[in-house]
């Protein structure tokens, strides 16, 4: 699978770096998250999904071209994700259609919010679709 035209524009506009540890919400079959992990020399990337068929499919188109350590995925929904302890946190976060933060559903934005930013870097940021193409969510509420 191939990034759309959209899904690459927001890849390109995330501000990657060889070693940033990526934490992409939502990531269905993993697309985003493989070119990602093409970029980012030693870095890291784990994405997560509600949805058990996508984390099937993105571990199975992943097993091919990703070095061991780069690229995990984790079922699990945003509401519900902590950052394992003893794990670094992430400098950056990044989601495409993800109901808990674009306003579909309300009522998991504060606790997927609080989530995120306990996950993150003190500087670590959040990007989500929206925009052209992206555009920033503040966390600082919940630091």
């Amino acid at each position: 699978m191939q990034l759309s035209p959209r899904l690459a524009a927001i890849v390109n506009a995330l501000p990657l770096w060889p070693g940033i540890r990526v934490l992409e919400i939502g990531c269905g079959p993993g697309v985003a998250a493989r070119e990602i992990a093409k970029r980012i020399g030693n870095g890291y990337i784990l994405g997560i999904d509600r949805s058990a068929k996508a984390i099937q499919q993105a571990r199975k188109s992943a097993l091919a071209g990703i070095a061991p350590g780069i690229l995990e995925f984790q079922q699990i929904a945003v509401e519900d994700f902590k950052l394992p302890a003893g794990d670094p946190p992430f400098d950056l976060a990044f989601a495409v259609r993800v109901g808990a933060l674009d306003g579909r559903h309300p009522q998991l934005e504060q606790q997927a919010l609080a989530n995120i930013a306990k996950a993150l870097t003190k500087t670590g940021r959040l990007f989500i679709d929206g925009s052209n193409p992206l555009k920033e969510l503040s966390l600082l509420p919940y630091r």
